[in-house]
């Protein structure tokens, strides 16, 4: 019996230690700056907006450069209003997308197959017809070979079917009127989360960000 507690001990110290060094890890990468590229422009203005834990990518439904509602269709939302300007984008785990409408009611075998990358993945997208900047939802003008840069990021991400048109999820799942889900390309888990693919959006697109931050306040910060 001692030496099956003794285990047991060591079992959850160790636990207790990886836990203390991944949250160490991303407290201090989240305070390492990535600085904005030094030759930008102001042509397109896009947003990063979160929930107080999910961040997501806000971009204009439609300019010159690209008309995301060719894929993105308002007819996949039960709104269906055409008149929406933004479109946020998110990418995450499609289980805690699909079933889990509340923190309370997250199952173990959910978070379980989450954090270890053991199921699959998502997008969820929300029209919006306008967004006023605020402490959880930032303005950012970029050029338009950034804007082109996000954009593919973006559209990587989506799983797309033969003919390369995004796939639908038929789901009663919805958060509100104007969103919808799509299947999407990754593994999630606790390295890579829905802030890691949004901070690594704004890298890419060559915006201040993080060096690496598993949650949405290390993002956010930069833009304070």
């Amino acid at each position: 019996m001692k030496k099956i507690l003794k285990y047991i001990f060591r079992a959850i110290l160790s636990l207790v230690a990886l836990v203390l060094i991944y949250l160490m890890a991303a407290f201090c990468l989240a305070r390492i700056t990535v600085d904005r590229e030094k030759t930008a422009g102001n042509d397109v203005q896009i947003y990063i907006k979160t929930n107080g834990v999910h961040t997501d990518l806000v971009v204009p439904v439609k300019n010159k450069q690209i008309d995301w509602a060719r894929e993105i269709k308002f007819s996949n939302t039960r709104l269906k209003d055409t008149t929406m300007t933004f479109l946020a984008v998110g990418w995450g785990d499609k289980g805690f997308y699909l079933q889990t409408p509340t923190w309370a009611e997250l199952k173990f075998s959910v978070a379980f197959k989450a954090a270890f990358g053991l199921s699959h993945t998502a997008m969820h997208t929300t029209f919006y017809r306008e967004l006023a900047e605020s402490e959880t939802c930032k303005k950012i003008s970029i050029s338009q070979e950034q804007y082109s840069r996000l954009s593919n990021y973006i559209l990587k991400s989506f799983q797309t079917d033969a003919g390369g048109h995004v796939k639908y999820i038929n789901t009663r799942a919805n958060y509100n009127d104007a969103d919808a889900f799509y299947e999407a390309n990754g593994s999630y888990s606790i390295f890579h989360t829905c802030n890691t693919w949004a901070n690594e959006g704004l890298k890419i697109s060559g915006q201040k960000c993080c060096l690496w931050t598993p949650f949405d306040n290390g993002i956010f910060r930069q833009y304070q």
